[in-house]
């Protein structure tokens, strides 16, 4: 038996799971404190829709991009002090976004954040299977939970922040949290604590790696990730600017029903995790995803000014997939090593869609003069998660070809 298995969750790894909370508190910061704010920072910067649509789009395609990246990075190092580098990145794009004198900087300043993102969500599953094998659900739902808390407050914050402070000030304050995310894992290093002792950390087949580009699991975990980073990164670039016109709210009014659409993350974090490990058939799970983000485009699409927050709520509870995927990493891969090479493919590929969400909703936008065909689209694009959900829904391990 696993001597790790009755372990009490905190004994000799309390450093591991302050760490791990506080990088995930770090995990979205970045993406939802801009645009709720981005007509006081164009008043400074002038700010395109092509602007726009590629700053929606960039914490996308860091992420994938270091999704790739990562693994390699891990196999060279020490997963703790990758994870040290993701947040010294974090911490320099807040400042340089704060700082920013141009359209330029702005844009520099978001990759050094998104490309710390982009680490810090690939390693946060590994570690979880790493420091805490015997509590992966737990750990999966308690830093989902707080990546859904790091998603809600900014854009709630943002705009009474930027009415007191200035925009760079609730741009460059989260920067404070990239810095109290590194004390845990420094501390440890510095005192030479090993925090995985007594757990045994086993090697990926290499087979197994190489297979990743054949697997259905792979794919489908990819699709399922990239159909809420589709989504939920569309939403966070152009909700606000949508919503205000096709309701009629104002700009502090947007603001909140972005956060209302990240707040659904919340009880989803905290419960898909738990619920997911302990389901025969997680493809309900999928299929639930989807009827949401139909119902709640449908209802903006149909009658936006009726019940605003009652359809962006119900569009927000689309991306349960996320922490549905994420968990499914850990629970359908044997080995720490095989979650970081199913995590790093599945982020970076999903991603890679993510990515396309909020250009072509801009783009698309622009073609028509109307928020109609972006919704449309969306709908459809959740449509094709059906099948995706009857894959994952399948119970083979990774390892074992699936």
């Amino acid at each position: 038996m696993n001597p790790a298995a009755h372990r009490p969750l905190l004994a000799g790894r309390l450093l591991a799971f302050i760490g791990i909370i506080l990088v995930a508190a770090n995990l979205r910061t970045a993406v939802s404190s801009l645009s709720p704010i981005l007509a006081r920072v164009s008043e400074e910067i002038p700010l395109n829709p092509l602007a726009i649509g590629l700053l929606g789009a960039l914490p996308p395609i860091c992420f994938a991009v270091f999704g790739i990246v990562t693994p390699m990075l891990v196999r060279r190092s020490r997963l703790e002090l990758v994870l040290i580098g993701s947040l010294v990145a974090i911490l320099l794009g807040h400042l340089l976004r704060g700082s920013a004198t141009n359209v330029g900087f702005l844009i520099l300043g978001s990759i050094f954040a998104f490309a710390g993102l982009g680490v810090g969500n690939v390693l946060l599953p590994p570690l979880v299977k790493k420091y805490f094998p015997d509590r992966i659900g737990l750990l999966t739902a308690l830093y989902v939970t707080t990546i859904s808390v790091s998603t809600f407050i900014p854009p709630l914050i943002a705009v009474p922040v930027a009415d007191a402070s200035g925009w760079r000030v609730s741009l460059g304050m989260w920067a404070v949290f990239a810095v109290l995310a590194m004390i845990p894992w420094i501390g440890a290093l510095a005192r030479g604590i090993h925090l995985d002792r007594g757990i045994p950390v086993e090697e990926a087949r290499a087979d197994v790696v190489r297979n990743l580009w054949k697997s259905p699991l792979a794919w489908a975990l990819a699709a399922v990730f990239g159909l809420s980073s589709l989504n939920a990164y569309a939403m966070f670039a152009w909700l606000p600017v949508m919503i205000q016109e096709i309701a009629g709210v104002d700009e502090a009014t947007a603001g909140a029903l972005l956060s209302v659409f990240a707040f659904m993350g919340f009880p989803a974090g905290l419960l898909i995790p738990l619920i997911a490990a302990r389901m025969k058939n997680v493809a309900v799970l999928v299929y639930v995803a989807v009827g949401c983000f139909v119902m709640g485009y449908s209802g903006l699409l149909l009658a936006p000014a009726v019940a605003p927050a009652l359809w962006v709520a119900l569009a927000g509870l689309g991306p349960i997939l996320f922490p549905l995927a994420l968990v499914l990493i850990n629970l359908r891969t044997r080995t720490h090593q095989s979650a970081i090479a199913l995590s790093g493919f599945v982020q970076s590929m999903g991603y890679v869609l993510g990515a396309m969400g909020p250009l072509a909703f801009g783009i698309l936008h622009d073609l028509t003069g109307s928020w109609s065909a972006p919704l449309i689209l969306l709908i459809v694009l959740a449509l094709g998660g059906i099948a995706a959900g009857a894959i994952v829904a399948r119970g083979k391990m990774l390892e074992d070809g699936a």
